[in-house]
């Protein structure tokens, strides 16, 4: 790859920002010049205000194979040097976790280690019949990262997360649907175009409450009853202030048809056939 060529590229489609993984030849791993485009793509999606949705994809046969061990050798032997690297992780982990906007996340190959953490962020995940989710640090002797022990067990609870760590799982598409880690399995030609469906889909709904409906929800389980309860009240501050209530309240107190929900919106498109009009 040469130096011109970008390692993360980003694209436009409407209202969504597509960013893609480009490192083919390294499958996708999260080298420090990786991170930096993660972090420079996601600044932009949290800075444009015109961008309501995020479709994070690859290109080549993987996802992402997970941490550069290139980078990981050139450093272990120095702890400020570990630190450093997973403090600096920081500055596009967390944009991506905490962004008030849908994301899609398309997965196709292998999502190895950091990779699986990384389609784990997506509020959608779309797998490929052809997509394999690693647990694979416990392999390593290291501990899972890019959030992986946040993430997971809120997804799958503690007991099954404990089980993939230490038996070093790797799932199928339809082993991670079943555990609502996918949200739908496509063929893997069709996979580009079915994410970008839905992030098209979530753009076109109430996409900055549910970028406000994230934010609390992530806090749920570290927040008191009080907490929560004051979080969801001023949270309705601004989504009942907002053109999206007025218009949906309207429509609903005259009886008319509203414009479709984000709900209505993605169980349509899931329908839908890859590349059906």
């Amino acid at each position: 790859m040469s130096e011109t060529t970008p390692i993360v590229e980003t694209e436009r489609v409407g209202s969504v920002l597509i960013i893609r993984l480009a490192a083919e030849k390294t499958f996708n791993a999260l080298s420090n010049a990786m991170r930096d485009g993660l972090a420079a793509a996601f600044g932009e999606a949290v800075r444009e205000p015109s961008i309501r949705a995020i479709c994070l994809t690859a290109r080549g046969p993987a996802f992402c194979a997970g941490g550069d061990l290139n980078a990981l050798n050139e450093v272990r032997k120095d702890p400020w040097a570990v630190h450093r690297r997973f403090r600096d992780m920081g500055r596009w982990l967390l944009p991506m976790l905490r962004i008030e906007k849908p994301v899609v996340t398309a997965v196709r190959g292998y999502a190895i280690g950091g990779g699986f953490s990384l389609a784990l962020l997506g509020d959608i995940v779309v797998a490929s019949d052809t997509a394999k989710f690693r647990a694979s640090w416990m392999r390593l002797g290291i501990l899972p990262d890019v959030l992986a022990l946040y993430t997971l067990p809120r997804l799958v609870g503690l007991a099954k997360a404990r089980k993939m760590f230490i038996a070093e799982e790797t799932l199928s598409a339809e082993e991670a649907k079943a555990l609502d880690l996918v949200t739908e399995v496509v063929p893997d030609g069709g996979l580009d175009q079915r994410a970008l469906e839905l992030a098209q889909s979530l753009a076109e709904g109430p996409a900055e409450v549910w970028g406000l409906t994230k934010l609390i929800l992530s806090r749920t389980f570290e927040s008191s009853l009080d907490d929560m309860f004051l979080f969801e009240g001023l949270g309705q501050v601004v989504a009942m202030g907002g053109p999206e209530f007025e218009s949906r309240l309207g429509a609903t107190l005259r009886k008319e048809a509203m414009t479709p929900s984000i709900g209505d919106l993605l169980r349509a498109a899931t329908k839908k056939k890859p590349g059906a009009p």
